[in-house]
């Protein structure tokens, strides 16, 4: 069983009723069974496992484990130039590191954040001058009535989350990864598919490393976007990597913990 098989014990559906026979074979994996294979993961591959359910939003403290693991291993692995730069700031530096490069390996399509334009509320507030009377004019243009103005504070719908208050990391292609090939459709008489240009076949945007330099360049104001290009930003790369990596480990160890042979030894 996969380790993706095992999020629909975390929020398990209601009743159904069918004529459909339940499944009675003493081999099948029940609940109990999945929560002792998920025991015996932890045992195995910690880490991998708390990225994973961070990731899925099954728990906001194995999220947080993760990005401590993750922040606790930058400190052991990083690079000499990272930590010269970073200075008496190099334990808050991969703190912060730690955090984009899980946000990064949490992305997905449907990953929405607040919106910075109107801080969630989905309307911006600016002071505008409103028509209250357009004022009398004669049949020649000359006014009789002057019109009446005034300064006031006008809430509007916000243009960049279109009033929801938050901004999804979507991409424009709906998060498929890929587009209509316009010209290769013509040429073959049906649709063609090409990978979208826009986010490389990901299907969402990916976060952008200078918002972790702007970030770390508050504590180091002497980091040049040179040496964050060269030294942090592959770092930053490799602690991504890191994630992955370790979710494929617990995957392997979730497989191996619930093959039907070995039930009985969990």
């Amino acid at each position: 069983m996969k380790l993706e098989s095992s999020l629909k014990h975390f929020s398990p559906q209601g009743m159904h009723i069918g004529d459909s026979v339940k499944c009675t074979s003493p081999d099948r994996f029940t609940s109990t069974d999945v929560m002792a294979a998920i025991g015996t993961t932890s045992n195995r591959a910690r880490f991998g496992l708390s990225a994973f359910f961070g990731k899925m939003g099954i728990s906001k403290t194995d999220e947080q484990l993760a990005v401590q693991a993750l922040a606790h291993h930058a400190m052991e692995v990083a690079p000499k130039n990272v930590r010269k730069a970073a200075a008496g700031e190099f334990g808050w530096c991969m703190l912060v590191m730690a955090r984009f490069a899980f946000a990064e390996y949490s992305r997905s399509a449907s990953t929405s954040v607040m919106c910075h334009s109107c801080s969630g509320s989905g309307l911006t507030s600016q002071y505008e001058d409103l028509i209250k009377h357009p004022g009398v004019f004669n049949a020649d243009g000359m006014e009789i009535v002057p019109p009446k103005i005034k300064h006031e504070l006008v809430r509007r719908v916000c243009v960049a989350c279109n009033g929801k208050g938050e901004v999804l990391a979507r991409c424009r292609c709906g998060g498929k990864g890929e587009v209509l090939d316009r010209k290769a459709t013509c040429e073959r008489g049906a649709p063609v598919f090409k990978p979208c240009e826009r986010c490389s076949g990901h299907g969402f945007s990916a976060v952008p490393s200078t918002a972790a330099y702007k970030v770390i360049l508050k504590r180091v104001p002497g980091l040049h976007i040179r040496t964050w290009t060269r030294n942090w930003k592959p770092f930053l790369e490799a602690l991504v990597d890191v994630c992955h990596r370790e979710e494929r480990k617990a995957d392997q160890a979730f497989m191996m913990a619930t093959i039907a042979d070995d039930v009985s030894k969990i």
